[in-house]
């Protein structure tokens, strides 16, 4: 009788709290306003065109005339050869990115970390973060740039050490190289914040009671500073989970060329090419919902994993 009565009476509390603390705190309920006036306009609304991938649509007739031919877009998409080609070349580019670029940023936000010079240690981290605010484009047109055939620096030094000069822009061998090499360049220091916001929730005296056991600084981070960001990095796993069927479609249009569509042409690029160049909406629409029920597939799993093996997740 007495392990119930706490049950009877959490629920009735429990509302009368919320409700107490959305009246006591009305003002920054009111924050949340525009950002789910944003959500509802911006991201949910549109949701309306997904119903597209089921129709046959005509932009003369609109998405109310247009007629419905069920998962006929869907059976063309499974066995297309095309498909089969951008499925193999997303999945290979993003585990490539993931495998390459995730752990990036934590080993150069422990770098960082370690270095008792401020001047010297905000220097860099002001200059490893700049690339971020450079549109793909100009990235694009800088790394064509250095490596040209043509006057390029890199291929300047591969001939002053004996080499070929390499047409890294128009080669199939090489183009997935520098895809995960320019995103590495632009994302890497932005992601790194992340990380080096995350050392300042861990207890300063954790590492002096180390020093004190004679841990060395290898130790130190490997038995503090990996578990103490631990949360932040399965937070960010979980989420770069969501977009790896992404691929960086923003990046590999700015990049690619038709000689190397056979390693680089993704999801995203393909899309937009029989979007756009064939004027076939509702096939893509269904390329695009694809590639978002994996994506949330994605997610969903990740964030079980996440909870059942290492008792972490994001809900």
């Amino acid at each position: 009788m007495a392990s119930r009565e706490p049950n009877l009476l959490r629920s009735p509390r429990k509302r009368t709290s919320a409700w107490t603390s959305i009246r006591s705190e009305w003002d920054l309920y009111l924050l949340l306003v525009p950002g789910i006036c944003f959500l509802l306009l911006f991201k949910y609304t549109p949701m309306y065109g997904i119903s597209i991938a089921f129709q046959d649509f005509n932009i003369f007739d609109g998405m109310a005339a247009s007629p419905w031919v069920g998962f006929e877009h869907f059976e063309r998409l499974f066995t297309s050869s095309d498909f089969s080609l951008v499925l193999r070349n997303t999945v290979i580019i993003s585990l490539l990115k993931l495998v390459i670029l995730f752990p990036l940023p934590i080993i150069v936000a422990i770098l960082l970390n370690e270095l008792k010079n401020m001047a010297f240690k905000r220097s860099i981290q002001t200059v490893i973060y700049l690339p971020h605010f450079l549109s793909w484009i100009i990235v694009s047109g800088l790394f064509i740039d250095l490596l040209s055939v043509h006057g390029g620096i890199v291929n300047k030094w591969l001939e002053q050490l004996g080499f070929a000069p390499i047409a890294f822009f128009m080669n199939n061998d090489y183009f997935r190289s520098v895809l995960v090499a320019t995103a590495g360049w632009k994302e890497t220091g932005w992601s790194t914040i992340v990380y080096l916001a995350a050392f300042s929730t861990i207890d300063p005296g954790l590492y002096e009671a180390a020093r004190m056991d004679g841990a060395s600084r290898f130790r130190q981070i490997w038995h503090i500073t990996l578990p103490g960001i631990a949360p932040i990095i399965v937070l960010m796993f979980i989420l770069r989970l969501g977009s790896l069927f992404e691929a960086g479609t923003e990046q590999i249009l700015a990049m690619y060329n038709p000689t190397v569509y056979k390693v680089s042409d993704v999801i995203g690029t393909y899309v937009y090419r029989v979007g756009m160049g064939r004027q076939e909406y509702s096939f893509t629409t269904a390329v695009g919902l694809f590639e978002s029920v994996i994506g949330f597939i994605l997610v969903i799993s990740g964030n079980y994993l996440s909870r059942k093996y290492l008792k972490r997740g994001i809900w």
